[in-house]
């Protein structure tokens, strides 16, 4: 449609699609014109195209091997019609196509046969977006000597910003450079400072721990509920004086990691055990269970074995040795002049027991006694034979073991160990 001169034309923004066919000069020139044919084709079916076209703000133009369709008012469009055209190529696989989008400023004029085109910067800056050079080159021969003007401005201007930008990436390094020369020199002058915290949070760490561990023993001491009354007045005077002799302890510490009284002394961490030997059964803080010592680690840790599990263990995470290697639970008590008497001290006790056949009252009776002798023989783990069946005995031989004071943990065996047949108890030690 002509354009009226007369008309002083108005800067718009437009939205133009750049689109070439890739290789189309190396073409004979009758693919080349069969390869025109079905992009003009796609072009013309493309839905955003005709859209365009019919609202009148679209205006094509060729570029030879390619064209540029410049569309107005909706920035979308071009977009939107390149993933149209890319669809619809997929059947002419022949047609390898390049496409580019980009939005600016931009003049409607008319050439010199009367046809609507375009001219401004919009068309200019749309090799910074990685267009092809050629249709660049085109779209640029179509310019006015003053849109020309305003690109090899605008060249200028993102120079010097590009510039600009590599100062202030530069000056913003030596700001990183500088901060972390600052760090560093801060870091040196508190290093010596703060690892003297460390260790003494360190100790206090392990003063904590103890007196968590006192205080939990303490707190399972009173929950027996037929025990309770008896106990609440006792409970009181324990925890108050393990509050008192906490509060005492952490003062001592803090004071002699400060003065440096500590250094070399192990008296002066009382609630370390001292006196481990390999193969005694010491009791854990942490755990709240007993294990055995397979072998010493260092000074300060162990290699600690509870029922199947195996763990380094700090020193002071060791609540108190139960029993020392070669000893057993009767002879620990009496160490500590508790008054123990065995009916058959020379007898060995057994470590598995078969109840098969019996009813529920017999069958828990003889499992009770038969725990009880092997607590205080010093067996850790034993076994119950009750069978399968209607699994009633199973049931309630369980619930009878998990209550026993002596059992730590009650568990079924392996097939290969009898199954649901039988139940492995492993005795607190």
């Amino acid at each position: 449609m002509p354009v009226d001169e007369s008309v002083s034309p108005s800067l718009e923004i437009a939205h133009v699609l750049f689109m070439d066919v890739v290789g189309y000069s190396k073409l004979p020139m009758d693919h080349q014109q069969s390869v025109l044919s079905h992009l003009m084709e796609a072009v013309r079916r493309s839905p955003h195209f005709m859209r365009a076209h019919k609202n009148g703000q679209l205006i094509s133009l060729p570029t030879g091997d390619g064209m540029a369709l410049v569309f107005f008012g909706d920035p979308e469009a071009p977009v939107r019609c390149a993933m149209e055209l890319s669809h619809e190529l997929r059947a002419h696989p022949d047609v390898q196509l390049r496409m580019g989008v980009h939005t600016g400023p931009v003049y409607r004029i008319a050439d010199i046969n009367a046809n609507r085109n375009v001219s401004g910067g919009g068309i200019n800056i749309a090799q910074r977006i990685g267009l092809n050079p050629e249709i660049v080159a085109d779209a640029r021969a179509k310019l006015t000597s003053q849109a020309q003007d305003v690109g090899r401005f605008l060249d200028r201007l993102h120079s010097d910003l590009r510039e600009i930008d590599n100062e202030r990436v530069q000056i913003r390094r030596q700001e990183q450079e500088l901060a972390l020369e600052r760090s560093h020199l801060a870091a040196e002058g508190k290093k010596e400072q703060r690892e003297k915290i460390r260790e003494l949070e360190k100790k206090l760490e392990s003063v904590l721990r103890d007196f968590e561990y006192r205080a939990r023993e303490t707190v399972n001491a009173v929950q027996d509920r037929a025990q309770a009354l008896k106990l609440s007045k006792d409970a009181e005077r324990r925890i108050a004086k393990m509050r008192r002799e906490f509060r005492e302890q952490f003062d001592s510490t803090v004071v002699a990691h400060s003065t440096g009284a500590d250094q070399g002394d192990h008296r002066a961490a009382p609630h370390v055990i001292q006196q481990v030997s390999v193969g005694d059964m010491v009791r854990l803080k942490s755990l709240g269970r007993d294990g055995k010592v397979l072998r010493q680690l260092d000074d300060d840790s162990f290699e600690i074995a509870v029922g199947p599990m195996k763990m380094k263990v700090a020193r002071d995470d060791i609540a108190d040795v139960v029993v020392r290697v070669g000893g057993d639970p009767v002879s620990a008590a009496r160490a500590r002049g508790i008054n123990v008497a065995l009916a058959r001290e020379d007898e060995s006790v057994p470590t598995e027991i078969n109840v098969i056949g019996q009813n529920v009252d017999d069958a828990s009776r003889a499992v009770e006694k038969f725990v009880d002798r092997a607590f205080l023989a010093g067996a850790i783990r034993l076994r119950v034979v009750h069978g399968s069946g209607m699994g009633i005995l199973r049931k309630a031989l369980r619930q009878l073991l998990q209550s026993h004071p002596h059992v730590a943990t009650v568990s079924e065996p392996p097939q290969n160990e009898g199954g649901a047949g039988a139940t492995v108890v492993e005795l607190r030690t």
